[in-house]
């Protein structure tokens, strides 16, 4: 089959690899039909290389259809359109009966010392196969993929595989009250998104961003936005203004380690990415520092006693934290890669019953899988109004 694989920094291949096989009984192997590449793809193409090596597949945001299913498997049979959750989650185990699919206990990686194992996501979460592929070996065939109708395009539920998941997610745990408002961070698909959840579910929604695109974007659907160029010494007293001069009641930072501005984070990204890997691993492992000036610009411009609501990855293990400021605003901090099938029940009527959000339309790219590899500079680069890539194997 053809896969899209990692061959180093900013050095991605579409190159033809094995065709994946039912391993396990309860395993199901799908034809890919569409598959989008993630913001946190973007790390893998820029900082997390020591983790990765030379052909591993790529990509976890994939649907399609059961080309063949193992012995044990009788929840989806051949022929069925399916959506695969990033994570790899058993279904049964403590923690998924907690809804904490991300922390899955029969697919942590206990060597990492890292929650459950994800599609096509390096050493420290696995290192499963991905789905910027033709096909996908899926794991827990009874629970992990979900069903879809046939009918509408793969746009309308290819997002439940990542995007809307983990965009639901960071609106709930931002705990935005009744009329209150919340600022997103970052106007990427993840935080376009949360705007989109956030003013479905009736909330005042002011977004910042630095790309005229994704800004205007988001002022189509209602948005109050904030331009960072023209804000970027006094955004947080720029959103106090129009806050009633107390801040928002949540902010969501669905920017993370990827932060404009963050020189010193970033400086130390990119020298610990020239290391060998046998150095920079450890390293990063134990005193990797992120890129943190959207968290510290959250920290700032949320109110006193609001929530901050992290959906962008960081991966640091040495990240300096303001905990005075934390302390004394009494900030709660809520985080975590998104628990799909916890929050997939409340989401898939939202795709079967109309399209309140708008996930039609949602992607500003649709490209052949042999153009991944240009593909992912364009969204690296942020050229051509880029906002949401989908492959077609």
């Amino acid at each position: 089959m053809r896969a899209l694989t990692w061959h180093g920094k900013r050095d991605v291949r579409v190159d033809t690899v094995p065709d994946p096989k039912i391993e396990q009984p309860t395993d199901v192997v799908i034809r890919v039909t569409t598959s989008g590449i993630c913001g946190s793809d973007l790390h893998l193409y820029e900082v997390l290389g020591p983790f990765l090596d030379v052909g591993d597949i790529l990509g976890h945001e994939p649907m399609g259809i059961v080309e063949e299913v193992g012995s044990a498997v009788t929840a989806v049979e051949p022929g069925d359109r399916v959506v695969v959750p990033f994570n790899v989650s058993c279904g049964t185990c403590f923690m998924c009966g907690q809804g904490l699919h991300s922390q899955c206990e029969t697919t942590q990686v206990h060597e990492k010392g890292t929650g459950a194992s994800l599609f096509g996501y390096t050493k420290l979460y696995g290192q499963v196969p991905g789905g910027q592929a033709e096909l996908l070996r899926v794991p827990f065939g009874n629970k992990l993929p979900i069903k879809v109708p046939a009918g509408p395009p793969d746009e309308r539920f290819v997002y439940l595989s990542d995007v809307m998941p983990t965009a639901w997610q960071a609106v709930e745990y931002a705990a935005i009250p009744d009329g209150g408002a919340v600022a997103v961070l970052g106007l990427g698909p993840i935080g376009d998104m949360c705007c989109r959840i956030a003013m479905h579910k009736g909330h005042r929604v002011i977004g910042v961003d630095l790309v005229d695109e994704r800004l205007q974007r988001a002022r189509l659907r209602g948005v109050e936005t904030v331009d960072l160029r023209e804000h970027e010494d006094d955004l947080g007293d720029a959103i106090r203004e129009m806050t009633d001069g107390r801040g928002p009641d949540s902010v969501i930072d669905a920017v993370g380690m990827e932060a404009h501005g963050s020189p010193v984070g970033r400086f130390a990204q990119q020298m610990a990415g020239l290391l060998p890997d046998a150095i920079s691993r450890p390293i990063m492992e134990k005193a990797g520092i992120d890129s943190l000036a959207a968290l510290y610009e959250a920290i700032d411009i949320v109110r006193r006693g609001g929530t901050i609501s992290l959906s962008g990855v960081y991966g640091g293990m040495a990240d300096p934290m303001p905990m005075l400021q934390l302390f004394d605003k009494q900030i709660q901090l809520r985080m975590g890669q998104a628990n799909v099938h916890r929050w997939a029940p409340e989401i898939l009527p939202l795709l079967t019953d109309g399209d309140p959000l708008g996930a039609e339309g949602f992607a500003t790219h649709h490209v052949p899988l042999e153009e991944a590899p240009q593909a992912y500079e364009t969204f690296q680069k942020k050229q051509d109004g880029a906002v949401k890539i989908l492959l077609h194997p």
